[in-house]
């Protein structure tokens, strides 16, 4: 009698009552997940507004925070279509605070102790599991930005377009920076209103910017506007802003 192909074994976190304790931050790991289950437990971090479809080949992670900040946890270098969700407190008594494919973010406060799900969230249709890589790290924080406007613009007779300028300084770790401009001009009895935006590079040092605005409701004359301006840097802890307000002065441009 030939022998019977032996069965890969659930990893040691499969269920709640075996989760992995996280140490000190940064953590990672890699955990072949393709035997991992799913239970009742997995419903307390998969509520209706979660909208995961699925909680397939979950594993459980437990932390306790030294300090108050934001802590994320990323699955998107995994070979399958992961998730995590995040809690605080134990199984059967656990608050859902946050989830999202590829990862998550979450507040956290000094000696509380958090619970992360992580699992197939099937989005690519398919399941069971696969090689997971999770880091769990504190976010970064909180980029800054600030913005000047050049008192003088541009306008382009034949199209009634404005370019509109400045510089922009933004310091941090951010996935994303811009800057946004409303220009407002009274021509007449009309009010000519037209948004513009430009990308930043979050560079800490002075970056120049120019955002080209075309009139919604007619054409960019000579003379006087208003420009009102928001630059924002965002990453997974949040966004920092910057909102001024400047009269700026239309002059045509010169070809």
């Amino acid at each position: 009698m030939s022998a019977g192909a032996a069965s890969a074994a659930a990893p040691a976190n499969d269920v709640s009552g075996s989760a992995l304790a996280i140490g000190a931050l940064p953590f990672s790991t890699t955990l072949d997940t393709s035997e991992a289950t799913t239970d009742a437990d997995d419903a307390e971090l998969n509520p209706v507004d979660c909208g995961a479809p699925a909680t397939d080949a979950s594993v459980w992670f437990t932390f306790t925070a030294a300090t108050d900040g934001v802590i994320v946890a990323d699955v998107g270098g995994s070979d399958y279509s992961a998730g995590v969700s995040a809690g605080e407190g134990t199984t059967g008594s656990l608050t859902f605070l946050a989830c999202g494919p590829g990862g998550t973010a979450f507040p956290v406060v000094a000696g509380e102790t958090y619970t992360i799900l992580a699992f197939d969230d099937q989005l690519d249709g398919t399941g069971n599991g696969g090689l997971l890589d999770i880091t769990v790290e504190t976010a970064p924080d909180v980029p800054t930005i600030e913005a000047t406007v050049n008192p003088v613009a541009t306008f382009d007779k034949a199209t009634g377009g404005a370019i509109v300028s400045g510089t922009a300084t933004c310091s941090g770790v951010a996935d994303f920076a811009f800057v946004d401009v409303e220009l407002t001009q009274r021509v007449g009895r009309l009010l000519i209103r037209g948004f513009g935006g430009a990308e930043i590079a979050c560079t800490g040092s002075v970056e120049p910017w120019n955002a080209f605005v075309l009139g919604d409701n007619g054409l960019f004359k000579g003379g006087k506007g208003a420009t009102a301006t928001v630059a924002a840097a965002c990453n997974i802890s949040g966004c920092g802003e910057y909102l001024t307000d400047q009269t700026i002065q239309l002059k045509g441009r010169t070809r």
